[in-house]
C-alpha cells in the first residue's frame, strides 16, 4: 500500500511540472536551448511585435522567432562591420555603438531578457548598415533637380536575410556594397588618406604666377605640401628656390588633379594645396555617398562620363576599348546626371536654339546687331513662316523659333548622338574643337561635346561595310541631314565623381558644380 501511495504522489508531481510549462511561457521567460557556442532564447512575438518593423520580424521568423546572434560563431565578425563602419564613409554616431560595446563587453553577466535585446540591437544595427550601404543614407532626387537617375531597387530584407545562410557572411556582406570598380577605388582612396599624418598648414597666398628658378618666400611652404603628400621627397633643406626637383613634383601634383601639368604654380596649383587632408577625407566621403545611388549593375556595353574630369569612357565586357576628351555644362548650365539608351545618330544636324541660350545669348546679341542671324546662319521661324532678320521685334524675341542650318559653322558641328531625356540634352561635335586642349572644359550649355566624334560615330554604328570613316565622310560633304539609328543596345551613363585613387595614388578633380562640401554637410547633420 506504502508503494501505491508512493507512485501515486510521484504521478502528481509530474502532472502540476505539466501544467506549469505553459504558464512560464505565458509570463514571457525565454526557453533557453544551450548549444556548443552559447544560448538561443525563444523571443515572444508579442514583444517583436513592439519593434514595429516589418524586416526585423521577417528576420527572427525565418530563424524560428529565436535569437540568432548569441550563439553564432559570426558574431564577432558582424561586431568588426560595425566597429569598421568608418571605412565604408559611414558615420558612427548613425549606429548604437557604446550600447553594442556595453552589452557585449559584460555578455557573460547579461540576463537572459538582456540578451535577447542584444541580439536585437545587433540585428537592428545591421539592417541600419545595410540600408546605408546599399541605398545611401540620402535620397538624390530630394537634393538635387538635374538629378534624373532611376532609383536602384534594393531589397533590404533579402540582404539581411543573406546573413542567415550557413558560411556565408562574407558574402552577405560582399552583396550589400556597391560592385562597381570606382567605389572599390574610393574606398582604397579612403584608407591611404587615413594613413596621412594630422597636419596643420596655413593657408597659401600667392600674388604671382611661379616659374622654374623663381625665388619666393612661399615655396617654402610649397614644399612642404609637396613632401606631405608624397608627390616629393622630404628636402635635406628648405629653400625659397624653384628648383628642377619642385618643378617635377609640382606637375606630379598637377597631373593628380586634373591641372595642367605644366609645373606653373598659379592660383589653380594652390588652391588645390590649401585642400586639408580633413577636406579631401570629406570629399571622399561624398563621393561614396554618390556611388551607392548609382546603377549597381551597368550593362554588356556602355558610355560612362565623369563630368568633372571631362571625360567619356567606352566600357565592353569590363573594359575599356575608348576614351574620348569632352567638354561639359558650365555651373550655371550644368549637364544632368542621368542614364539612358543610345538611340540614334543625326549627320549634318540642324541646331533649335534652346530657351536658355535664346534668353542669356542670342536675342542680347541680336537686340544689339541684327547681322548676328546672317554670322551665325540662322533662320527665324514664326509658325512655319520665315521672319526676315529686318521685321525680327526683340521684345518679342522669345516666341520665334530659331534653327541653324547644318554645316561647319553649325554649333552641334557635323554630328550629334542622341539618348532619351527629359533635358534635351545630347553629345555632338562643335565648330570649336579647339577647347579640347584645355584643362578646365566646364564650357557648354548642359549637352556635353565629344573630341574625335567622327571615330566614336564610327565604333558605335559598328558596320564597316555601310558606315566606315569614308561612307561618313560622304554624308557629311552632303551637307544634307540625315538620322542613322544604333542596331545594337549601348548605354549612356552620365555621372559625378571628383575622387578616387589609381595605383594608389590619390586622385582628385575640381568639384565643378560644388556639390561635394554641400553633401557631406548633409551626410553628417
Amino acid at each position: 500500500m506504502k508503494h501505491f501511495y508512493l507512485l501515486f504522489f510521484v504521478l502528481l508531481l509530474i502532472s502540476c511540472d505539466k501544467k506549469k510549462t505553459p504558464k512560464s511561457c505565458s509570463q514571457n521567460i525565454p526557453i533557453v536551448d544551450v548549444t556548443t557556442e552559447g544560448k538561443v532564447l525563444a523571443i515572444d512575438s508579442t514583444y517583436l511585435s513592439k519593434t514595429n518593423d516589418s524586416i526585423l520580424k521577417a528576420f527572427y521568423r525565418a530563424n524560428g522567432n529565436k535569437t540568432f546572434w548569441l550563439a553564432f560563431n559570426c558574431r564577432e565578425s558582424l561586431l568588426t562591420v560595425l566597429t569598421t563602419l568608418e571605412e565604408e564613409g559611414l558615420n558612427p554616431k548613425d549606429f548604437d555603438l557604446k550600447k553594442i560595446g556595453k552589452f557585449e563587453k559584460s555578455i557573460s553577466l547579461l540576463s537572459d531578457k538582456e540578451l535577447v535585446e542584444y541580439d536585437l540591437i545587433l540585428t537592428k544595427n545591421l539592417k541600419k548598415y545595410i540600408e546605408k550601404t546599399a541605398k545611401g543614407s540620402l535620397n538624390p532626387k530630394e537634393l538635387y533637380k538635374d538629378w534624373d537617375l532611376k532609383e536602384n531597387k534594393i531589397d533590404v530584407q533579402e540582404l539581411l536575410l543573406n546573413f542567415q545562410r550557413k558560411d556565408s557572411f562574407d558574402y552577405a556582406v560582399n552583396e550589400v556594397k556597391p560592385h562597381h570598380i570606382v567605389y572599390h577605388k574610393l574606398k582604397n582612396s579612403l584608407k591611404i588618406i587615413n594613413q596621412f599624418p594630422d597636419e596643420n598648414f596655413k593657408k597659401l597666398e600667392l600674388k604671382d604666377k611661379i616659374v622654374l628658378n623663381d625665388t619666393n618666400d612661399v615655396l617654402i611652404e610649397v614644399k612642404k605640401r609637396l613632401a606631405y603628400w608624397y608627390d616629393m621627397k622630404k628636402p635635406d633643406s628648405l629653400t625659397n628656390i624653384y628648383d628642377e626637383t619642385t618643378f617635377n613634383a609640382i606637375k606630379n601634383f598637377q597631373s593628380r588633379h586634373g591641372l595642367a601639368p605644366d609645373g606653373v604654380i598659379g592660383k589653380g596649383t594652390i588652391a588645390s594645396l590649401n585642400f586639408t587632408k580633413q577636406k579631401r577625407k570629406e570629399q571622399i566621403i561624398a563621393n561614396m555617398e554618390r556611388w551607392r545611388w548609382y546603377p549597381r549593375n551597368f550593362e554588356k556595353e556602355y558610355l560612362i562620363i565623369n563630368i568633372p574630369d571631362y571625360s567619356l569612357t567606352v566600357i565592353k565586357d569590363k573594359d575599356t576599348v575608348r576614351s574620348h576628351r569632352v567638354i561639359v555644362g558650365k555651373a550655371s548650365r550644368t549637364t544632368p546626371i542621368l542614364s539612358s539608351k543610345l538611340s540614334y545618330v543625326v549627320f549634318n544636324p540642324t541646331w533649335t536654339v534652346p530657351p536658355t541660350i535664346l534668353k542669356e545669348d542670342v536675342i542680347p546679341a541680336a537686340t544689339k546687331n541684327r547681322g548676328y542671324f546672317a554670322s551665325k546662319n540662322i533662320t527665324i521661324y514664326s509658325g512655319s513662316t520665315i521672319v526676315s532678320p529686318s521685321d525680327w521685334i526683340p521684345s518679342k524675341g522669345r516666341s520665334y523659333r530659331y534653327v541653324q542650318s547644318p554645316g561647319s559653322s553649325n554649333s552641334l558641328g557635323l554630328v550629334k548622338i542622341m539618348f532619351p531625356n527629359r533635358f534635351s540634352v545630347y553629345l555632338h561635335d562643335t565648330n570649336t574643337r579647339g577647347y579640347f586642349e584645355r584643362e578646365n572644359r566646364s564650357l557648354s550649355s548642359g549637352c556635353v561635346r565629344v573630341q574625335n566624334p567622327f571615330e566614336l560615330t564610327e565604333y558605335l554604328l559598328d558596320d564597316p561595310e555601310n558606315w566606315n570613316k569614308e561612307k561618313i565622310d560622304e554624308v557629311l560633304a552632303e551637307s544634307k541631314t540625315k538620322n542613322v539609328n544604333f542596331t545594337k543596345p549601348i548605354y549612356l551613363h552620365l555621372l559625378y565623381w571628383t575622387a578616387w585613387s589609381d595605383k594608389n595614388l590619390l586622385i582628385f578633380r575640381d568639384d565643378i558644380y560644388g556639390l561635394d562640401a554641400e553633401l557631406y554637410k548633409k551626410l553628417r547633420n
